[in-house]
Protein backbone atom coordinates (compact mmCIF):
# COMPACT_ATOMS: atom_id res chain seq x y z
CA UNK A 1 0.00 0.00 0.00
CA UNK A 2 0.91 3.57 -0.53
CA UNK A 3 1.51 5.78 2.41
CA UNK A 4 -0.04 9.15 1.73
CA UNK A 5 1.80 12.72 1.55
CA UNK A 6 0.28 14.30 4.79
CA UNK A 7 -0.62 17.90 4.73
CA UNK A 8 -1.02 19.62 7.86
CA UNK A 9 -4.11 22.38 7.39
CA UNK A 10 -5.35 25.28 9.13
CA UNK A 11 -7.19 27.84 6.68
CA UNK A 12 -4.97 29.97 6.59
CA UNK A 13 -3.46 31.02 2.99
CA UNK A 14 0.24 29.57 3.52
CA UNK A 15 -1.99 26.02 4.32
CA UNK A 16 -3.63 26.32 1.37
CA UNK A 17 -0.76 26.98 -1.03
CA UNK A 18 0.76 23.53 0.41
CA UNK A 19 -2.54 21.67 -0.31
CA UNK A 20 -1.48 23.05 -3.69
CA UNK A 21 2.25 21.89 -4.11
CA UNK A 22 1.37 18.45 -2.48
CA UNK A 23 -1.74 18.17 -4.44
CA UNK A 24 0.71 18.06 -7.42
CA UNK A 25 3.76 16.27 -5.78
CA UNK A 26 1.26 13.26 -4.61
CA UNK A 27 0.18 13.03 -9.04
CA UNK A 28 4.14 13.01 -9.46
CA UNK A 29 4.66 10.11 -6.88
CA UNK A 30 1.23 8.66 -7.77
CA UNK A 31 0.14 8.43 -3.68
CA UNK A 32 -3.25 9.44 -2.06
CA UNK A 33 -2.88 12.91 -0.20
CA UNK A 34 -4.20 12.92 3.39
CA UNK A 35 -5.73 16.46 4.47
CA UNK A 36 -5.66 16.68 8.31
CA UNK A 37 -6.15 19.29 10.85
CA UNK A 38 -4.81 19.08 14.23
CA UNK A 39 -6.70 21.27 17.01
CA UNK A 40 -7.40 21.51 20.76
CA UNK A 41 -10.77 22.37 20.37
CA UNK A 42 -11.97 19.44 23.13
CA UNK A 43 -9.67 21.23 25.73
CA UNK A 44 -11.72 24.52 25.65
CA UNK A 45 -15.32 22.85 24.51
CA UNK A 46 -15.00 19.32 25.24
CA UNK A 47 -16.62 16.37 22.77
CA UNK A 48 -19.47 16.57 21.76
CA UNK A 49 -21.79 14.50 23.27
CA UNK A 50 -23.16 12.05 20.98
CA UNK A 51 -26.65 12.44 20.01
CA UNK A 52 -26.16 16.33 20.62
CA UNK A 53 -27.54 18.22 17.29
CA UNK A 54 -25.49 21.19 17.37
CA UNK A 55 -21.38 20.78 17.66
CA UNK A 56 -19.43 23.15 18.97
CA UNK A 57 -18.48 25.75 17.55
CA UNK A 58 -14.43 24.72 16.81
CA UNK A 59 -15.22 21.69 16.16
CA UNK A 60 -17.74 22.78 13.21
CA UNK A 61 -14.83 24.88 12.14
CA UNK A 62 -12.09 22.63 11.99
CA UNK A 63 -14.55 20.15 9.87
CA UNK A 64 -15.05 23.57 7.43
CA UNK A 65 -11.40 23.39 7.21
CA UNK A 66 -10.63 20.04 5.92
CA UNK A 67 -13.44 20.35 3.72
CA UNK A 68 -12.52 23.32 1.56
CA UNK A 69 -9.44 22.13 1.68
CA UNK A 70 -10.39 18.64 0.41
CA UNK A 71 -12.30 21.01 -2.38
CA UNK A 72 -9.18 22.51 -3.38
CA UNK A 73 -7.12 19.21 -3.84
CA UNK A 74 -9.74 17.90 -5.87
CA UNK A 75 -10.07 20.95 -7.92
CA UNK A 76 -6.15 20.94 -8.62
CA UNK A 77 -5.63 16.98 -9.00
CA UNK A 78 -9.08 15.67 -9.58
CA UNK A 79 -7.28 12.42 -10.06
CA UNK A 80 -5.57 11.67 -6.92
CA UNK A 81 -7.19 9.91 -4.15
CA UNK A 82 -7.74 12.41 -0.75
CA UNK A 83 -8.94 12.01 2.58
CA UNK A 84 -9.48 14.21 5.52
CA UNK A 85 -9.04 14.24 9.33
CA UNK A 86 -9.70 16.42 12.24
CA UNK A 87 -7.41 15.58 15.49
CA UNK A 88 -8.59 17.22 18.48
CA UNK A 89 -4.59 17.59 19.52
CA UNK A 90 -2.02 19.77 19.87
CA UNK A 91 -0.74 19.91 16.12
CA UNK A 92 3.45 19.19 16.55
CA UNK A 93 2.99 16.33 18.06
CA UNK A 94 -0.71 14.98 15.86
CA UNK A 95 1.91 15.42 12.70
CA UNK A 96 4.51 13.94 13.99
CA UNK A 97 2.16 10.48 14.86
CA UNK A 98 1.37 11.00 10.96
CA UNK A 99 5.05 11.24 9.96
CA UNK A 100 5.51 7.27 11.00
CA UNK A 101 2.94 6.15 8.00
CA UNK A 102 3.53 8.88 5.53
CA UNK A 103 5.59 9.53 2.62
CA UNK A 104 6.53 13.37 3.72
CA UNK A 105 4.76 15.43 5.43
CA UNK A 106 4.12 18.68 3.81
CA UNK A 107 3.46 22.16 5.76
CA UNK A 108 3.24 25.83 5.20
CA UNK A 109 5.71 28.22 6.67
CA UNK A 110 3.23 30.38 9.06
CA UNK A 111 -1.02 29.80 10.15
CA UNK A 112 -3.86 32.26 10.46
CA UNK A 113 -1.66 34.27 12.77
CA UNK A 114 0.55 35.35 10.17
CA UNK A 115 3.98 35.19 12.25
CA UNK A 116 5.33 32.92 10.26
CA UNK A 117 9.19 33.01 11.58
CA UNK A 118 7.38 32.73 15.21
CA UNK A 119 5.29 29.56 13.95
CA UNK A 120 7.98 28.12 12.01
CA UNK A 121 9.62 27.65 14.77
CA UNK A 122 7.15 26.16 17.28
CA UNK A 123 5.32 24.16 15.09
CA UNK A 124 6.89 23.53 11.41
CA UNK A 125 10.41 23.49 13.21
CA UNK A 126 9.49 20.69 15.88
CA UNK A 127 7.57 18.18 13.42
CA UNK A 128 10.97 18.63 10.88
CA UNK A 129 13.54 17.85 14.35
CA UNK A 130 11.16 14.94 15.18
CA UNK A 131 9.43 13.20 12.01
CA UNK A 132 10.03 9.57 10.90
CA UNK A 133 10.16 10.84 7.69
CA UNK A 134 11.34 13.29 5.12
CA UNK A 135 9.46 16.84 5.79
CA UNK A 136 8.80 19.71 3.24
CA UNK A 137 8.19 23.10 4.27
CA UNK A 138 6.92 25.77 2.31
CA UNK A 139 9.51 28.58 2.23
CA UNK A 140 8.84 31.04 -0.32
CA UNK A 141 5.92 32.16 -1.88
CA UNK A 142 3.25 30.49 -4.56
CA UNK A 143 4.67 33.56 -7.09
CA UNK A 144 7.46 32.08 -7.12
CA UNK A 145 8.95 30.51 -9.89
CA UNK A 146 9.03 26.53 -7.91
CA UNK A 147 5.05 27.52 -8.86
CA UNK A 148 5.31 28.36 -12.40
CA UNK A 149 5.87 25.91 -15.39
CA UNK A 150 9.16 26.81 -16.16
CA UNK A 151 11.57 23.99 -15.99
CA UNK A 152 13.75 24.95 -12.46
CA UNK A 153 16.24 22.20 -10.38
CA UNK A 154 16.60 20.62 -7.29
CA UNK A 155 19.18 21.48 -4.66
CA UNK A 156 20.91 19.02 -2.83
CA UNK A 157 22.61 20.45 0.17
CA UNK A 158 25.83 17.91 0.71
CA UNK A 159 27.19 17.67 3.97
CA UNK A 160 29.74 14.33 4.43
CA UNK A 161 30.98 12.24 1.97
CA UNK A 162 27.70 9.56 2.24
CA UNK A 163 27.70 6.83 -0.07
CA UNK A 164 24.17 6.03 0.72
CA UNK A 165 22.57 9.10 1.95
CA UNK A 166 18.61 9.07 2.08
CA UNK A 167 18.75 12.92 0.97
CA UNK A 168 20.84 12.21 -1.91
CA UNK A 169 18.62 9.51 -2.69
CA UNK A 170 15.26 11.62 -2.15
CA UNK A 171 16.35 14.80 -4.23
CA UNK A 172 17.65 12.66 -7.04
CA UNK A 173 14.29 10.95 -6.93
CA UNK A 174 12.28 14.86 -6.87
CA UNK A 175 14.72 15.44 -9.78
CA UNK A 176 13.73 12.19 -11.93
CA UNK A 177 9.66 12.55 -11.16
CA UNK A 178 9.75 16.46 -12.30
CA UNK A 179 12.31 15.77 -15.32
CA UNK A 180 14.65 18.39 -13.84
CA UNK A 181 18.16 18.52 -13.12
CA UNK A 182 19.91 17.80 -9.58
CA UNK A 183 22.75 20.33 -8.40
CA UNK A 184 24.41 19.24 -6.05
CA UNK A 185 26.38 21.70 -3.69
CA UNK A 186 28.91 21.25 -0.90
CA UNK A 187 30.39 24.46 0.39
CA UNK A 188 33.75 24.08 1.94
CA UNK A 189 36.17 26.85 3.45
CA UNK A 190 40.16 26.61 4.68
CA UNK A 191 41.13 27.78 7.63
CA UNK A 192 44.06 29.62 7.19
CA UNK A 193 46.64 27.83 5.22
CA UNK A 194 46.07 24.11 6.95
CA UNK A 195 44.88 21.47 5.30
CA UNK A 196 42.97 18.51 6.66
CA UNK A 197 44.80 15.87 7.88
CA UNK A 198 43.54 12.79 5.86
CA UNK A 199 41.21 9.64 6.77
CA UNK A 200 44.17 6.81 6.37
CA UNK A 201 47.96 7.02 5.67
CA UNK A 202 48.49 8.36 2.08
CA UNK A 203 51.56 8.35 -0.63
CA UNK A 204 50.87 11.71 -1.89
CA UNK A 205 50.18 15.32 -0.10
CA UNK A 206 46.75 15.57 2.30
CA UNK A 207 43.88 16.15 -0.06
CA UNK A 208 42.93 19.94 0.12
CA UNK A 209 39.28 20.89 1.19
CA UNK A 210 38.50 21.96 -2.14
CA UNK A 211 39.50 18.20 -3.12
CA UNK A 212 37.68 16.81 -0.48
CA UNK A 213 34.35 18.64 -0.92
CA UNK A 214 34.32 17.25 -4.79
CA UNK A 215 35.25 13.76 -3.63
CA UNK A 216 31.81 14.33 -1.26
CA UNK A 217 29.93 15.71 -3.95
CA UNK A 218 31.08 12.68 -6.22
CA UNK A 219 30.06 10.04 -3.40
CA UNK A 220 27.02 11.52 -2.73
CA UNK A 221 25.40 11.47 -6.17
CA UNK A 222 27.18 8.35 -7.34
CA UNK A 223 24.14 6.24 -8.02
CA UNK A 224 22.36 8.98 -10.13
CA UNK A 225 19.48 7.43 -12.83
CA UNK A 226 20.75 8.12 -16.16
CA UNK A 227 17.56 10.47 -16.58
CA UNK A 228 18.67 12.52 -14.17
CA UNK A 229 21.61 15.46 -15.32
CA UNK A 230 23.79 16.52 -12.12
CA UNK A 231 25.95 18.96 -11.62
CA UNK A 232 28.25 19.21 -8.56
CA UNK A 233 29.60 22.55 -7.58
CA UNK A 234 32.11 22.58 -4.79
CA UNK A 235 31.81 26.30 -3.60
CA UNK A 236 34.21 28.26 -1.00
CA UNK A 237 32.27 30.00 1.49
CA UNK A 238 29.78 28.88 4.35
CA UNK A 239 27.61 26.63 3.70
CA UNK A 240 24.04 28.28 5.36
CA UNK A 241 24.86 31.12 2.51
CA UNK A 242 25.90 28.95 -0.24
CA UNK A 243 22.41 26.82 0.49
CA UNK A 244 20.46 30.34 0.54
CA UNK A 245 22.22 31.65 -2.95
CA UNK A 246 21.80 28.50 -4.21
CA UNK A 247 17.81 28.06 -3.63
CA UNK A 248 16.99 31.55 -5.42
CA UNK A 249 16.74 29.29 -8.90
CA UNK A 250 15.27 26.13 -7.08
CA UNK A 251 12.27 24.10 -6.80
CA UNK A 252 13.35 22.08 -3.82
CA UNK A 253 16.41 22.02 -1.51
CA UNK A 254 16.88 19.03 -0.17
CA UNK A 255 19.23 19.00 3.19
CA UNK A 256 19.59 16.01 5.39
CA UNK A 257 19.60 15.57 9.71
CA UNK A 258 20.87 12.57 11.83
CA UNK A 259 19.25 11.88 15.32
CA UNK A 260 21.08 12.86 18.13
CA UNK A 261 22.89 9.95 19.60
CA UNK A 262 19.97 8.37 22.22
CA UNK A 263 17.31 10.83 20.99
CA UNK A 264 14.44 11.11 19.08
CA UNK A 265 15.10 14.34 17.40
CA UNK A 266 16.88 15.40 14.88
CA UNK A 267 20.33 17.00 14.93
CA UNK A 268 19.14 20.36 13.26
CA UNK A 269 21.90 22.74 13.41
CA UNK A 270 22.71 26.30 11.80
CA UNK A 271 22.63 25.06 8.60
CA UNK A 272 19.26 23.33 8.57
CA UNK A 273 17.63 25.91 10.28
CA UNK A 274 19.04 28.56 8.34
CA UNK A 275 17.68 27.35 5.23
CA UNK A 276 14.24 26.53 6.67
CA UNK A 277 13.59 30.07 7.93
CA UNK A 278 15.26 31.82 4.62
CA UNK A 279 15.11 29.40 1.79
CA UNK A 280 13.62 30.84 -1.23
CA UNK A 281 12.53 27.76 -1.80
CA UNK A 282 10.77 24.78 -0.19
CA UNK A 283 13.37 22.99 2.04
CA UNK A 284 13.03 18.99 2.37
CA UNK A 285 14.38 17.81 5.60
CA UNK A 286 15.34 13.95 5.55
CA UNK A 287 16.11 11.86 8.26
CA UNK A 288 19.13 9.78 7.90
CA UNK A 289 20.05 6.66 8.89
CA UNK A 290 21.96 6.51 12.69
Amino acid sequence: MDLPLVVGVDGSEATLWAVDWAADEAARRKVPLRLVHASLWERFEGAAPDGLAEKPAEQVMAENIVEAAARRAHRRRPGVPTTTDVLPEEPASALVRESRNATAVVLGTHGRGGLAELLLGSVSLSVAERASCPVIVLRGSADDRAQDDEPGLVVLGVKEAAADSAAARFALQEAELRGVPLEAVRAWRAHGHARPAPSAPQDGPAPTHEQQAVEALKTAVHDAPKAVEVYRHAVQGAPRPVLLAASQDADLLVVGARRERGHARLRLGRVARGVLHHSACPVAVVPERP
